[in-house]
């Protein structure tokens, strides 16, 4: 039986600070609550007011128990990690990092020929299984992400399955779904999603109408699990991020840039930083 989900939340995002003086828009972040479980963070990034000055970025820091996709849309951005991985994401590429037990990295922001730089970071928790494991690294050039058009909808397909088609993005303890779709002026999307997972839906150009909630952008749309469906419709044209997973159901500690299961793993990823035994 169909079964169409309703909308719970509409989240304005707050503006934020982050790295060395990143002005973010904020829909989502890492609280003990873990009320959008997988998910743990979303930041929309943007460097475009000449009155900022100087480009600031995130100088190197740790992460453990999580996992941080970065979408870029305009702009670069340049990494670098503990692992040894270096090089620049550009336009519609991802960089996915499983920090695992502890990484190091770094990004600085790069301005495109437009002059701006533009995207997303999403964070997505490990489960307590998985939150000590071994860090991976996975950047996805915009090229190898399917592109699927279809009655006025097109989708970059960067994590889960549409049609038979799947993501570049793989392995994944969540198994997430995260896809950027763009509905044409009267036009109209449909998408299964079974009950029970969390939805997101980042509205960032536009206006659509998702099931019965008219949402302009900028907003975060988050949706009661109480359904089988997902319905988006625009009569002017729409563009949002879709987000979605099974939720782990496990308690979680957050503390800047780790999340760990209980309070006494929080104080030994601290000891470990303080001994030099977080990379290994």
């Amino acid at each position: 039986m169909t079964n169409f989900r309703t909308v719970s939340q509409i989240i304005e995002p707050q503006l934020a600070l982050e790295g060395a003086g990143v002005l973010l828009r904020r829909s989502v972040s890492p609280r003990a609550s873990n009320e959008h479980d997988p998910f743990l963070l979303f930041d929309h990034f943007a460097f475009n007011n000449p009155l900022e000055g100087p480009l600031r970025g995130f100088p190197t820091h740790p992460h453990r128990g999580i996992e941080t996709v970065t979408y870029i849309l305009d702009g670069s951005v340049s990494h670098r990690d503990s692992l040894g991985n270096a090089g620049i994401i550009g336009p519609g590429d991802v960089q996915w990092m499983t920090s695992g037990r502890g990484i190091l990295h770094e990004e600085m922001p790069r301005r495109g020929e437009s002059g701006n730089i533009y995207g997303f970071q999403l964070w997505v928790n490990l489960p307590a299984a998985e939150k000590m494991s071994q860090p991976r690294y996975q950047e996805v050039k915009s090229s190898t992400i399917p592109v699927i058009k279809k009655d006025g909808v097109t989708i970059r397909l960067v994590a889960g399955e549409l049609d038979g088609i799947h993501g570049p993005v793989t392995e994944i303890a969540a198994s997430p779904l995260y896809m950027d779709v763009k509905l044409a002026p009267a036009s109209r999307f449909i998408y299964p999603i079974p009950s029970g997972h969390t939805v997101l839906a980042y509205v960032f150009e536009g206006t659509g109408e998702f099931s019965g909630e008219v949402v302009e952008s900028v907003g975060m749309v988050v949706f009661n699990d109480d359904g089988n469906q997902l319905e988006v419709k625009s009569e002017t044209g729409v563009r949002f991020m879709l987000i979605a997973g099974a939720p782990f159901k496990e308690p979680i500690v957050p503390y800047g840039p780790f999340v760990m299961n209980t309070v006494e793993e929080i104080q030994q990823t601290l000891a470990d930083l303080r001994n030099g035994t977080f990379i290994k």
